[in-house]
């Protein structure tokens, strides 16, 4: 299906959750939860964002061996950064309004290490990137030039990312458009990532094309740490989907973790981090916008809002809030 059908439904407004454990197979630890001092059992889990079956399936591959989370959504994500046809997220993403493909993306691990690039060109992987950012560098955030360079140093290698399909409509879009972008186009479907390990360690991972036609510069929260992405080991993760500007205006994603630290779910707090947002917007009927999350129990949550249509949950089996038709890949 596609990905802006992939939830109707006449109830609540949930993100989709692609969630990948391999149920009563996968090896089982104990932890204890810093917040609650209580044990908990913790079982591997990847979610995603959208109907990225691949993706996630990829992510669970590392996590089925005993990978650790942040391998496990590094690789997760590159599947949809070499798919061509995702023109949202890597290769064959469209370009911005000057015909330029720039990528953004993030990566935060368990010890709250991070790394980020912006605006990036010409490389096909700014996921992997943005993680030896995080390993190589003294710093956070490499944008543009600087961060083109260095992914050449890195041993990256120099990638065409404009399709003829996204140029093709890019020229399309040149003759009526007066340069201006479009905010509600099936353009930000970006994939965010988190997963939990065997160890019970979470890790996320964010890589998104941007909004398409943007203006030359412009950057969402994909690559921003604490807005599009932001992972606290006590407590869980968070990652956004949807039009960036307004997840930056409210920090989503560190304050969906927040609220999981201050005991709330996963799904309350998502669906609390939307109605932030649309507390802000007088008018919401114009952008689409959507967390999901995950706490150090494993359980998930997801919330989103989008013009004309309602939404239904898909989580992980066994989930107290999980419907029949659940996605599960074993």
């Amino acid at each position: 299906m596609k990905r802006r059908n992939f939830l109707k439904n006449t109830g609540t407004a949930t993100a989709g959750l692609i969630s990948v454990p391999l149920l009563g197979a996968c090896e089982k630890k104990k932890a204890v939860n810093t917040i609650t001092n209580s044990i908990e059992t913790i079982r591997p889990i990847v979610i995603c964002t959208w109907d990225f079956m691949n993706a996630s399936a990829k992510a669970w591959e590392v996590l089925q061996k005993g990978g650790n989370a942040l391998d496990a959504v590094e690789q997760g994500v590159m599947v949809e950064e070499a798919d061509v046809n995702n023109q949202t997220v890597g290769v064959g993403g469209r370009p911005d309004r000057d015909g330029n493909v720039t990528l953004d993306a993030c990566i935060m691990d368990k010890d709250g290490n991070c790394g980020a690039v912006l605006c990036l060109e010409n490389i096909a992987h700014p996921i992997s990137v943005a993680r030896k950012v995080m390993e190589d560098t003294p710093h956070v955030m490499l944008t543009g030039t600087g961060a083109e360079q260095f992914a050449y140093e890195q041993g990256f290698e120099k990638t065409n990312l404009l399709t003829e399909q996204s140029k093709k409509e890019w020229l399309e879009w040149k003759k009526t458009s007066r340069y201006e972008p479009i905010i509600n186009i099936e353009n930000h479907d970006t994939i965010g990532m988190l997963a939990i390990d065997k160890n019970g360690d979470i890790s996320g991972a964010c890589t998104t094309s941007g909004m398409a036609y943007k203006m030359a510069g412009r950057v969402g929260d994909s690559p921003i740490i604490g807005a599009g992405l932001f992972v606290d080991n006590e407590v869980g993760g968070a990652t956004a989907t949807g039009v960036g500007e307004e997840v930056v205006r409210t920090v989503g994603s560190f304050l969906i973790v927040e609220l999981m630290r201050q005991g709330k779910s996963p799904q309350e707090a998502c669906e609390e981090g939307v109605k932030r947002i649309i507390g802000k917007n007088s008018d919401h009927t114009d952008f689409q916008i959507g967390f999901i999350a995950i706490n150090k129990k494993g359980e998930t949550g997801g919330y989103c809002i989008q013009p004309g249509f309602t939404y239904r949950t898909y989580s992980q089996a066994g989930h107290k809030n999980n419907p029949s038709d659940s996605y599960i890949n074993s």
